[in-house]
């Protein structure tokens, strides 16, 4: 019924653990990003001066300060500045909308926003520094006490049901403790490796990526640019010796083929469930890989699996991490099989959501089956269940939550947002499948003389990215069930893109037009589109250049297509790759087998 793992022991706080190691190895670096290095010293030196301005623009012990940065080596710095403060840091995606960023910087009441921009979308009155501030000669000595285990490391925020994102508040001594975890199960190498920063710092494995700098190891971290381009990513894999690399199992579909005959860093694969196809393809291959289960409420990661043997499943859970699976009257579910809700309980559980303690009442509950008093733990939303191995297998949700491209996306949210624009009388929204592991946002609307391009570039106002549909479908009236709620089973699918009639002798503009419609899902196709306007996002635009390069063997870049302004200005950049000449044959996947360690 329960599975318990032993207890970690976190010897020390996450600062203070870096402390030894700028002492130690003040040379080693500690920081690659696209505007430089730094090493542990460096690192050190602008840590306590950002710090120090902090504390000097009155951020105290308990406060919470905004993160309003690129991925630059300025990031770490003003993370680390802020726990060097006393403070918890918000991060606000600089991609995000600004309404979105106004909003989140408003409910977590900030004390301070470090930001390169002179004026961030930040309530009035907000001190605003540079990463690279310094505070007055005459500041206060530093205080260098040690975090307790209860104050505040950093609050993210995530899709919520009601329409607005909540704040998940995460202790710092759940985060030593992910740390200590992961070094005791064997996630981590006992030596200093170099990790690739890959995640957004708006999602939560972020976390588990940037702090291993408390612990030696040298941060290389990703721009979005060199993120979005495959053969890119890989090279800057190679060029720093990169030995862990994070990513979702969608991201891991477009860096096979880049990635084969070359030597693969350790992958941390979570924020999705990984296909069986996959599981089978990195396990035949002996890569080295492990799957990461886990919310943001309970710390990033709770439960891992090396990924071998002959399909997926969860795991076991980290040392410290208690992991239930109980039906709807909290009774354990033994039965091989059977499906059950899964609880997570330890020290790595969040405080909560901040200014919801009702929501935060529903979801982190008591646990009757702890031995300590007063033990909590969180319900997950999903379903799992056991093999008749005894493996533990995820089945689903048992509510509307999705995860797409590794972000949680409440459909509510979707829907919220959708029902709020002008002549737009009810909204639905649900995930569809366009192809195996192609998973998209599809909205569905009803109204007269709604348009789904100007919905779809209102919501991009309001909405970050990963929370706008591909797709918005204009209906007479939503299905219902008999109970007079909307039937999501019967919502029809978007209109599936018709076979394209091929041009004369294989024509390149018609061969570009065809992965257009194929990727995005749309039937028609104007030359003067917009990709992004059409639905497209980073991984479409990932798709579209891979398939291209198959279809017509030429060297294309990602950039070729976010640069072009419509589709003819992709297509004339096609034709232009296709002129100079064919591809450079690449290794094909069974050729990794001999780069793996």
């Amino acid at each position: 019924m329960t599975t318990f793992a032993e207890p970690s022991t976190v010897t020390a706080d996450l600062p203070a653990r870096l402390r030894g190691v700028v002492a130690a190895h003040p040379g080693r670096v500690a920081v690659h990003a696209v505007d430089g290095s730094l090493d542990f010293a460096a690192l050190d030196r602008r840590t306590a001066a950002l710090a120090r301005a902090l504390r000097a623009a009155g951020v105290r012990r308990g406060d919470r300060v905004g993160v309003h940065l690129a991925r630059t080596a300025d990031l770490p710095v003003a993370l680390l500045a802020t726990w060097r403060a006393g403070a918890a840091y918000v991060p606000l995606d600089p991609a995000y909308p600004a309404r979105r960023i106004a909003f989140m910087a408003a409910d977590a009441r900030l004390a301070a926003v470090v930001s390169t921009d002179a004026q961030p979308p930040v309530p009035a009155g907000v001190p605003v520094l540079h990463p690279a501030a310094d505070a007055p000669a005459a500041d206060a000595p530093e205080d260098r006490s040690a975090p307790h285990p209860l104050d505040s490391a950093y609050v993210i925020y995530t899709s919520g049901s009601t329409g607005r994102p909540k704040g998940v508040e995460v202790p710092h001594g759940a985060v030593a403790d992910l740390v200590a975890a992961l070094e005791l199960s064997g996630a981590y190498r006992p030596e200093p490796g170099v990790v690739a920063w890959n995640a957004s710092v708006s999602f939560d494995a972020s976390v588990q990526q940037w702090v291993r700098i408390c612990r030696g190891d040298t941060l290389v971290l990703v721009d979005d640019a060199q993120r979005a381009e495959p053969a890119r990513l890989v090279a800057l894999l190679a060029e720093h010796g990169v030995t862990d690399l994070d990513l979702t199992p969608s991201h891991w579909q477009l860096l096979r083929e880049p990635l084969a005959g070359a030597r693969v860093p350790r992958l941390f694969m979570g924020g999705e469930p990984v296909p069986a196809r996959t599981w089978r393809e990195l396990a035949d291959a002996g890569i080295d890989a492990l799957n990461l289960y886990g919310p943001t409420e309970c710390t990033v990661d709770a439960i891992t699996a090396p990924v071998t043997g002959p399909g997926p499943h969860l795991g076991e859970p980290l040392p410290g991490v208690r992991a239930y699976l109980l039906d709807g009257r909290l009774a354990p579910v033994t039965a091989a099989g059977a499906v059950g809700e899964l609880y997570l309980a330890g020290p790595g559980l969040a405080h909560g959501y901040p200014g919801h303690p009702g929501l935060t009442a529903g979801r982190f509950t008591a646990d009757p089956f702890a031995a300590e008093p007063g033990a909590r733990m969180y319900r997950t939303g999903d379903q799992a269940r056991r093999s008749a191995d005894g493996l533990l297998e995820y089945v689903g949700r048992v509510d509307r939550q999705v995860k797409l491209r590794g972000f949680r996306v409440e459909l509510g949210e979707v829907e919220h947002a959708l029902g709020a624009l002008p002549a737009v009388g009810a909204a639905a929204a649900t995930l569809h499948e366009a192809a195996p592991g192609d998973h998209r946002l599809a909205g569905y609307v009803t109204g007269t003389g709604l348009r789904p391009a100007d919905l779809l570039a209102e919501l991009r106002r309001t909405l970050p990215a990963h929370l706008v549909p591909s797709t918005v479908t204009v209906l007479d009236a939503l299905p219902l069930t008999p109970n007079g709620k909307v039937d999501h089973a019967a919502l029809p699918a978007p209109a599936a893109a018709p076979a394209a009639e091929p041009a004369a002798q294989g024509g390149v503009d018609e061969q570009v037009a065809e992965v257009w419609r194929t990727v995005l899902g749309v039937p028609d196709i104007e030359q003067t589109d917009d990709f992004l306007s059409l639905g497209g996002h980073s991984l479409a635009a990932l798709r579209v250049v891979h398939l291209l390069r198959r279809r017509l063997n030429v060297e294309l870049q990602l950039r070729d297509l976010l640069d072009a302004a419509d589709l003819a200005g992709f297509t004339a950049a096609v034709r232009r790759a296709a002129a100079a000449g064919p591809a450079a044959a690449r290794p094909t996947l069974t050729a990794r087998r001999e780069a793996v360690r």
